[in-house]
């Protein structure tokens, strides 16, 4: 039986239910010689484990359900990872000269051979799923672990001589186009395909560590051994793509760098603080979003007030909360909902996070003298309908805005505050006189992000306390309650049970009765006592509601959404 026809009657036997599909798949990979095994796979025609057996047992190899994979030594020093990474195999029992090698296509005649001529070991094969093998290479070998390699070819001596080659072959065209390049490209590949919205090269007293933040929380990446030998080339690498200094290492310093994957842009915002062990460097990743109001993830209720706020002439919409809690993406959602042909929008922001078609955007620049309030002040000469200030820092700035709202434009920004009546009270506190806060200020926007559970495994909470629901005062609705889950993790979600973020909000709407009391200089808790009767939904209540809809947990609810 000719191969083609083989890995056909492997699929249909694991649950290939398309045969149509599944020829024109196979058809295409043969026709650039590509893998079979690898066009079934990524076509998603059949179940990965079941189709891994079946190969198995058609090859007449053994199936290892698990990747076995002793990581009691590092990995690299015993099975080159050029090899292992190129081809896809992962050496499971190394033994003196016997090593096991697990792959999740055994008909790659490629691999074989490369092993055959590289590997002078006595091989025996298994064949495992492709989910294991890649997971076991990620945590074996780390990432970029196949350009490492070839950095370090060559290079002896102490770690003084180590920084000073390093530096030559940063400079060097043919090192940085072929060794530094492509292990930095891998890291920002991982990066991106993990979700991560920053990468930290963080170096350490005797490692170099390199962690990317997911969905809020900070996860440590696997690295190859001896990585610290790389620093300074790597440090310096990021600083040329970001058009930085690379002699100067004794001040923090800023830059971007533009990035292509896959034909998607992605802006890189990168950061460099000078510390004891070396240059740290922070890279902001920011993707191009669509900037809807589905991604806010509101209920009907929220969703119809924030549009009917939008459908203001004029007045100030502060969204406030503290850094990292999503308010920037907040107001380019309701900048993007606002802008039309007909309408003039004019942002002044430190930094321009993502650019908007359409709006004008200023990035502020202290050094030259270019700050929010002098660029506000050039804003409202220039015939804005819509303004946004990325933050209001300071009195004058503040000041400048509620001019702008009370002179007939619509004004969106933004306050590092707890809660929403907080904004009042920071306002007032700030030095704005209250009858002005009152009469400018529509809307009093406060945001958390809270993690969104896995939709593939998130199951119902188990063993639910009544008495601890109500100690952190959960809603004794019994729909609310029997909507509770909890994470349990997958491969989807990498274990953690969680994919995605959504932003629960607190609206403070300035109503006639909260005007008055704003005016009357009312102590914040009399403030929030009205802003509950006029309908506000407290932050954690509505964190509440998304717990028994089933979206998130309790626990991110209370870590994130306070008291």
């Amino acid at each position: 039986m000719s191969l083609v026809p083989l890995v056909a009657k492997i699929a249909a036997d694991s649950g290939c239910q398309d045969r149509s599909r599944c020829e024109a798949a196979l058809l295409e990979a043969q026709q650039r010689h590509g893998s079979l095994v690898l066009a079934i796979l990524e076509a998603d025609l059949v179940d990965e484990v079941l189709f891994a057996e079946n190969l198995a047992k058609a090859t007449g190899l053994e199936f290892l359900p698990e990747a076995q994979i002793d990581l009691s030594q590092p990995l690299h020093t015993r099975f080159p990872a050029r090899l292992a990474l190129r081809h896809r195999l992962l050496p499971g029992r190394i033994d003196g000269q016997d090593v096991c090698l697990m792959t999740y296509d055994p008909f790659d005649i490629d691999a074989r051979q490369a092993v055959g001529r590289d590997l002078h070991k006595r091989v025996t094969w298994a064949v495992s799923t492709r989910y294991q093998i890649v997971e076991g290479l990620r945590l074996g070998y780390g990432v970029g672990a196949e350009h490492f390699d070839e950095l370090l070819e060559g290079r002896e001596g102490g770690a003084d001589d180590d920084e000073m080659v390093q530096e030559i072959n940063v400079l060097d065209a043919e090192d940085e186009e072929a060794s530094v390049m492509n292990f930095v490209n891998q890291i920002f590949r991982e990066a991106l395909k993990e979700r991560a919205t920053d990468i930290h090269v963080e170096p350490l007293e005797r490692d170099l560590r390199i962690r990317y933040r997911v969905d809020g929380s900070l996860v440590e990446v696997t690295v190859p051994p001896n990585i610290r030998k790389l620093q300074a080339s790597l440090v310096s690498r990021l600083k040329i793509m970001a058009q930085l200094d690379i002699a100067e290492r004794r001040l923090p310093q800023d830059g971007r760098i533009n990035l292509q994957l896959d034909g998607e842009p992605v802006d890189v915002r990168v950061a460099t603080i000078p510390s004891v062990n070396g240059e740290s460097v922070s890279l902001r990743l920011l993707t191009r979003q669509k900037y809807d109001m589905a991604m806010l993830g509101l209920d009907a209720k929220s969703e119809g007030q924030i549009r009917q706020l939008l459908a203001m002439p004029n007045g100030i919409i502060l969204v406030t909360g503290p850094t990292g809690s999503g308010k920037s993406t907040t107001l380019y959602t309701f900048l993007k909902q606002l802008n039309t042909k007909d309408t003039r929008i004019v942002t002044v922001e430190d930094p321009v996070e993502n650019k908007l078609d359409g709006v004008v955007q200023i990035a502020v620049k202290p050094e030259i003298g270019l700050t929010f309030a002098s660029g506000l002040r050039s804003i409202l000469r220039g015939d804005p309908d819509i303004i946004m200030v990325g933050e209001m820092r300071d009195v004058e700035t503040t000041e400048i805005a509620i001019r702008g709202a009370l002179t007939g434009h619509l004004v969106f920004s933004t306050l590092h505050t707890n809660d929403a009546v907080g904004g009042i009270t920071r306002l007032t506190e700030m030095g704005i006189e209250p009858f002005l806060v009152a009469s400018s200020v529509r809307c009093f926007l406060a945001q958390r992000l809270v993690r969104s559970l896995c939709p593939h495994c998130k199951r119902p909470a188990r063993n639910l306390d009544s008495d601890e629901l109500d100690r952190i005062h959960f809603p004794k609705d019994e729909a609310l309650r029997a909507g509770i889950h909890e994470a349990a993790g997958c491969r989807s979600c990498r274990e953690t049970g969680y994919r995605g973020r959504m932003a629960i909000m607190e609206i403070c709407i300035v109503s006639p009765a909260l005007h008055d009391m704003i005016t009357a200089r009312a102590s914040t808790s009399d403030l929030r006592r009205q802003a509950l009767l006029d309908g506000m939904l407290p932050l954690r209540q509505h964190g509440w509601e998304k717990v028994g809809a089933g979206l998130t947990t309790i626990e991110e609810v209370l870590t994130n959404a306070g008291e």
